[in-house]
């Protein structure tokens, strides 16, 4: 559902002028724009394109787009921070493609600053997949894909802005016109449901290949 822009809140005003004077040329404001979304696209970046590095240099380039693409933001068809975060996710999306058909070259020694990044989850991923690993994640977001036709239209597109655009759930709210505790609530459930319905899955396939 879409929202106007007299019923956005103050953040995403403010954001949509940063943008206005950005496609004007105004490098002052898209620094302001810099300041006020990079966190958060960041965070959307790294939960597609696992490998830090990466992602800090496909945050440059959604930036880069962004410059080059300000004139053309439509404030009716979406809000600024949605706008941005569908081009931090097609640069992440874009890079995994590119990773996939191109060859690996690993390096057998340890980085030397591995101690200084102490997030685990984060230095286990950017190890590359393997086929088999890329084989089965076609295979999980296939059933994904799937699963998601079993929820109601609003868990669908909550889980969607959610996890797949990387809104908080405040932001989903906002962006539904609907009560927080009732996004809260439809994401819950949708996860649940998920789950289930994923788990199934993985049992059906446990027997067929046995």
């Amino acid at each position: 559902m879409k929202t106007a822009p007299e019923d956005w809140s103050q953040k995403s005003r403010v954001l949509a002028q940063l943008l206005s004077r950005a496609a004007l040329g105004d490098r002052a404001a898209f620094k302001q724009l810099y300041d006020a979304t990079s966190a958060h696209l960041f965070g959307v970046l790294l939960r597609i394109q696992r490998d830090r590095a990466v992602a800090e240099d496909l945050l440059q380039e959604v930036y880069v787009s962004a410059w080059k693409a300000a004139g053309s933001f439509d404030a009716q068809q979406a809000q600024p921070l949605t706008w941005l975060t569908h081009i931090a996710r097609n640069k992440a999306i874009d890079s995994l493609r590119r990773a996939q058909t191109q060859p690996r070259l690993e390096s057998v020694h340890a980085a030397d600053d591995e101690d200084d990044r102490p997030d685990l989850d984060q230095r286990l991923a950017d190890d590359g997949p393997g086929p088999v690993d890329l084989l089965q994640r076609a295979a999980d977001a296939r059933q994904l894909a799937h699963c998601m036709q079993g929820l109601s239209a609003q868990q669908r597109q909550s889980v969607a802005l959610a996890f797949f655009d990387g809104l908080s759930h405040a932001e989903v709210a906002e962006q539904l016109r609907e009560p927080l505790g009732t996004v809260k609530s439809w994401v819950r459930r949708a996860l649940m449901s998920l789950k289930t319905c994923l788990e199934r899955a993985a049992q059906r396939d446990a027997v067929a290949g046995a």
